[in-house]
């Protein structure tokens, strides 16, 4: 690479690490007011609010990658032109194309970081961050332990606890166990403690008042008791067995399982297949990304008003771009045999990217022609 190719290199990749910073820090920052909201409040502590936090950050930076590269490339070709270096390099004969040069290692660099990031990071970040939800889920105290709120730790069980002392005391207690088929039974009680006998945990409950409803005869049975067990451990069962989905499993794995799925009709393989090409389609976008935001901005010559009809153009190409994969992806999804139709976003962002850069390209030569007329004359 020459001296200028490595110093809009630089200046590239100086715009490319300012921008990743701010949009995931915006992306981030919302994420996480929903997460420590759902963390906290249930009675977890600020590491786990961490431990989750960072999990879910290499997903976020897959996302925000190929912006960030489509910013940096307009930022560093705007103030090159605004500053008029481009047209210095441009005087001494360097066309659009070559100009491009540095502008396309750049977006290979980008492509490296997404193809790391959907290939590995992404999947093994993922899988590890549902296991850890799932351990969370399955911890008793944070299911249930908490006070003034009707929780729900399974569909058909409804339980409720006003207060809990510092002592551990729970106080005037709600339980709706909905669980058996052929009747339903309430339980109210003024207190109730929690006894753990190795995995198992029982609450124990005084004073209070069980109801049943029979479904049958719709009848209505009281019992009025001193102390009433109730295990609560049968409400979340810690060793369910995930099944893992499909964006938690390596490239390798879901290429393995379609191939397995390939005399099966359905829609399982095709889906196998849209996340697989789909981890090879990212990074070329986020290359695609890149050379449309430098070759937009070289049409057009030098405006008092700046480039800002050749950034929204960009813009839109962009959109375009995204609604393609959207148009593309219900086939894809129904039939697996049109897995090559998730590149269709790709090809078309090159050839936008080719089509800009002959159309500078021409105008350039048009440029250079008229320039040595005049010095002919």
């Amino acid at each position: 690479m020459s001296r200028f190719d490595r110093y809009l290199l630089r200046q590239m990749l100086f715009a490319f690490g300012f921008f990743s910073l701010v949009l995931i820090a915006v992306y981030w920052v919302n994420h996480a007011v929903i997460l420590f909201d759902q963390l906290i409040t249930n009675g977890h502590s600020a590491l786990v609010f961490l431990e989750f936090s960072l999990l879910s950050l290499p997903n976020v930076i897959r996302l925000m990658l190929p912006l960030s590269a489509f910013a940096a490339t307009i930022y560093v070709t705007n103030r090159l032109s605004t500053e008029s270096e481009l047209t210095v390099m441009q005087a001494t004969g360097f066309s659009p194309w070559r100009l491009a040069r540095p502008f396309f290692v750049f977006g290979c660099f980008v492509l490296v970081l997404i193809a790391l990031l959907t290939h590995y990071l992404v999947p093994s970040s993922l899988a590890h961050l549902r296991q850890r939800e799932h351990e969370v889920s399955a911890s008793i105290s944070a299911r249930l332990l908490r006070e003034g709120s009707f929780l729900h730790p399974r569909s058909d069980v409804t339980f409720y606890i006003r207060e809990i002392t510092a002592e551990g005391e729970l106080k005037d207690i709600f339980l709706s166990d909905r669980q058996a088929p052929d009747a339903a039974t309430t339980y109210t009680a003024e207190k109730a403690y929690l006894v753990r006998d190795g995995e198992n945990t029982t609450m124990i409950m005084v004073n209070g008042l069980a109801q049943t409803l029979d479904y049958e005869t719709q009848s209505l049975s009281t019992t009025i008791f001193q102390d009433l067990s109730y295990d609560i451990s049968a409400l979340v069962d810690p060793n369910q067995v995930l099944q893992a989905r499909m964006s938690e499993l390596s490239t390798g794995e879901l290429m393995a399982r379609a191939e397995k799925l390939r005399s099966k009709s359905g829609g399982t393989r095709a889906l196998l297949l849209e996340e697989a090409h789909d981890r090879y389609k990212q990074p070329l976008l986020g290359l695609a990304a890149a050379l449309i935001g430098f070759a937009a901005l070289m049409l057009g010559g030098y405006s008092r008003f700046g480039p800002g009809r050749q950034i929204l153009f960009a813009i839109f190409l962009l959109v375009v771009l995204k609604m393609s994969e959207s148009i593309v992806a219900r086939p894809v999804r129904a039939d697996a045999g049109l897995w090559i139709l998730n590149y269709t976003p790709v090809l078309i962002g090159f050839i936008f990217t080719l089509a800009l850069l002959l159309a500078a390209s021409l105008s350039f030569g048009s440029l250079n022609l008229a320039t040595r007329k005049k010095v002919t004359q």
